[in-house]
């Protein structure tokens, strides 16, 4: 996407007070809207259809048209655009036309990320969402009145962003389209790193790995950069400024005692060898020790007293698609996940592990084209912890078809490992063909970023109607 893409924007983004977003009704769009309205601007918008995070912004003053038009356009807005969004958009032509500035939603986050706030950044294939959710979450029913712009509805907060006077700013740092080099965080989290997002990194992980070393290398001297210990790609990772989380004995901050019980986690964590606190989380997982690890370490290199805020990792709940508990019915569990790579799709399932006496259905719909082919592998490896596999039509997010990449050819080669089934159609169908299968001690997890979404909806619908379920 074409953009205005220079490191002075600060002063001009932030004397700008009416804004135009191209597509505001995503998480990450929505929630620099919701910030931006909270800090006194105007914001209008447009998107394809209406969703929960456009309800939110009307109710805060925003002017949401449904359908992207040229008209739609006002003659003297900031305009805010993602990557998605092509150059033939007639409302980014439109904008053209006016000769009006069209900015990155990177741009304006990292503008409003400049202030005398500690700014944290947490960053990483995997994670990403739920470290800067937990880390407002914390930070937040601490009483520290943090800002904040995250990729999730934060539970309990049940918002993705929030402008308050506090000293802290907390932000998801996506990679995906390298505009992560932008972000000068006081302190980030890089999470984990594995090749992913390959229609824009061609050269796979070198590609990332390079990115992130340009995004360390542009930090001040005072920032702080925390890597997992445990991954082997953070760990290449070059600066001063790095410091180390995990569970080897030589990490700054090391989890150990690890012990997992059926409703919880706790572990002890020690900084520099010396103990530093005990900590319990209710998130499963191994995934979840190294999350919960990563946001403690930031705030503790941020200066926060860690007495003030550990109480409040025992509530969080995880964010919303993170292994969320969407319905029940008939003994028939289900939740939501936005795994859509092989690892976090590994990470989801281990959370089901402990579920003793349970048939684990999962329900995916893979995400783009590109993914499903560079990953094939890898995804054909990733479902062996579910006994039961539905693979839906694949979600293009705007990408063409490939030929050859679809759910047909993938179910096929995924049915020689685990018991695997093809269902075509919107959630709708699939919830309808699916359900007279299902059965009582049934945990169904859908799994992907598109609108997989809406099939625990669509199931939970089918059991008000009454229909019935197998035995």
């Amino acid at each position: 996407m074409e953009v205005v893409n220079t490191d002075n924007l600060g002063i001009e983004i932030l004397n700008k007070k009416k804004y135009y977003f191209i597509a505001i009704g995503g998480v990450g769009m929505s929630g620099l809207a919701k910030y931006l309205l909270e800090n006194g601007c105007e914001v209008s918008g447009s998107d394809i259809c209406d969703s929960k995070y456009i309800d939110k912004l009307r109710k805060l003053g925003a002017t949401v048209y449904i359908g992207q038009k040229s008209e739609n356009v006002p003659s003297d807005a900031t305009i805010v655009a993602s990557t998605a969004i092509r150059q033939d958009n007639p409302e980014m032509v439109r904008a053209k036309e006016l000769g009006l500035k069209v900015y990155h939603r990177s741009d304006v986050l990292a503008e409003i990320s400049k202030s005398e706030k500690i700014f944290l950044g947490f960053s990483g294939t995997h994670g990403k969402t739920t470290t800067s959710g937990l880390c407002s979450y914390v930070l937040e029913k601490a009483g520290l009145k943090p800002s904040y712009v995250v990729g999730g509805i934060i539970p309990d907060l049940e918002t993705n962003a929030h402008c308050q006077d506090g000293r802290f700013f907390a932000a998801e740092l996506d990679e995906s389209d390298g505009t992560i080099v932008k972000y000068y965080p006081n302190v980030c989290v890089v999470n984990n790193l594995e090749a992913d997002h390959l229609d824009f990194y061609k050269d796979g992980l070198k590609s990332i790995l390079s990115t992130f070393e340009t995004f360390i290398s542009k930090l001040p001297e005072s920032s702080i950069v925390l890597v997992n210990s445990d991954c082997d790609a953070t760990m290449s990772l070059h600066g001063h400024k790095v410091m180390t989380f995990g569970t080897s004995d030589d990490a700054d901050y090391c989890a150990k005692n690890i012990k997992y019980n059926n409703d919880f986690t706790t572990y002890d964590v020690f900084y520099k060898k010396e103990f530093l606190c005990s900590m319990k989380i209710i998130l499963r997982g191994r995934h979840n020790v190294y999350n919960s690890l990563s946001v403690l370490a930031s705030l503790h290199q941020s200066g926060v007293n860690i007495e003030d805020v550990k109480e409040h990792f025992a509530t969080f709940t995880g964010m919303g698609r993170r292994f969320q508990k969407v319905g029940e019915f008939r003994g028939i569990t289900l939740y939501d996940d936005y795994a859509h790579h092989p690892t976090e799709i590994k990470a989801t399932l281990s959370s089901a592990e402990g579920m003793l006496d349970k048939r684990i259905i999962a329900v995916f719909q893979p995400h783009r084209y590109t993914r499903l082919k560079n990953l094939w592998d890898e995804f054909l490896g990733a479902f062996s912890s579910a006994d039961k596999v539905i693979v839906t039509d694949v979600y293009a997010a705007s990408e063409d078809v490939i030929e050859g990449i679809n759910a047909q050819n993938f179910v096929k080669a995924l049915s020689e490992k685990v018991d695997c089934e093809y269902l075509s159609g919107d959630m709708k169908e699939v919830a309808k063909n699916l359900y007279p299968s299902l059965k009582n001690n049934d945990v169904v997890i859908g799994l992907g970023a598109g609108t997989i979404t809406n099939l625990g909806k669509e199931l939970m619908a089918l059991s008000e109607e009454g229909v019935a379920v197998g035995m």
